[in-house]
């Protein structure tokens, strides 16, 4: 199919593009609203471009975080573009989304937006305790990349309101971390997914769950009993604890896939064999 008639808008600015906002959809990177337009899941009249704009495409130190433009794209994070972006964490996430002609257009901010239950982002960043920027012609806002996500492909954003950037924390030498999702093949969405992140050095102790039918699902008792005794207290018995609170409407098998995922994040994580290296 093909997408019906719309009004296409390039914005030169991003005080432009919120104006615009106001009576138009936004599009950047165009991998998750280009196939919802061709399939006419989505009708807008308008559309305004924002993927050309510098306050949306720059990465820099902001305090003690690091602020990433909505779109800067996923290639630009798997090759090491920004420098402060340049951590194998990032790097191992990103790399692993979709395919790589979907990965040089699709944005951070974009997959955010979207919210697709099984993507990458939403799980990667609540794991580091991100918080999202949020802009429209009225103003700015943040909120914490965990609360962002309120359902399948249902977020916080207001009418006329977009993703301006992400708010990362600086990750040094010191981030043990792990990311692990399970697919059909390669370039699939995941059927279940984990990430977990220990830093002793800024006290940041997070396991997430994600590919639920929801939004990720922070393990918050697993991860201060790892952060205080260490791996050991991943055991048999506390992850399939974790992942039946996370799922608790979900089958046996559902639930094993799942705890399969998290075995496999906490091993990168911990585990010698396992080298965090992208």
């Amino acid at each position: 199919m093909k997408a019906a008639a719309f009004e296409y808008v390039r914005a030169a600015s991003l005080p432009d593009a919120l104006r615009e906002l106001s009576s138009a959809k936004p599009i950047s990177g165009s991998q998750s609203m280009g196939p919802m337009l061709n399939l006419r899941l989505a009708r807008p009249g308008r559309v305004v471009d924002v993927s050309r704009i510098a306050d949306l495409r720059s990465v820099f130190e902001a305090g003690e975080s690091v602020r990433a433009g909505a779109a800067v794209t996923h290639a630009e994070i798997e090759d090491g573009k920004h420098a402060l972006l340049r951590h194998p964490y990032m790097q191992h996430v990103a790399s692993g989304i979709a395919y790589r002609a979907i990965r040089n257009r699709g944005t951070i901010g974009g997959s955010l937006a979207h919210a697709d239950p099984a993507a990458d982002w939403p799980l990667a960043l609540s794991a580091l305790d991100a918080r999202l920027e949020l802009s429209k012609a009225g103003g700015t806002r943040q909120v914490r990349a965990s609360e962002f996500m309120l359902g399948a492909f249902t977020t916080l954003l207001e009418d006329g309101e977009i993703i301006t950037a992400v708010l990362l924390p600086k990750l040094g030498p010191t981030l043990r971390w792990g990311y692990y999702k399970l697919c059909r093949k390669t370039g699939e969405f995941a059927h279940a997914s984990a990430a977990a992140v220990f830093d002793a050095r800024t006290g940041l102790a997070r396991v997430v769950l994600g590919a639920l039918d929801g939004p990720p699902a922070a393990l918050d008792d697993l991860a201060r009993q790892i952060a205080q005794r260490g791996p050991s207290a991943a055991t048999d018995d506390a992850l399939a604890q974790a992942v039946a609170s996370a799922m608790p409407n979900a089958d046996s098998i559902d639930r094993q896939i799942h705890t399969a995922a998290l075995e496999r994040c906490l091993a990168q994580a911990f585990g010698v064999a396992n080298a965090n290296t992208v």
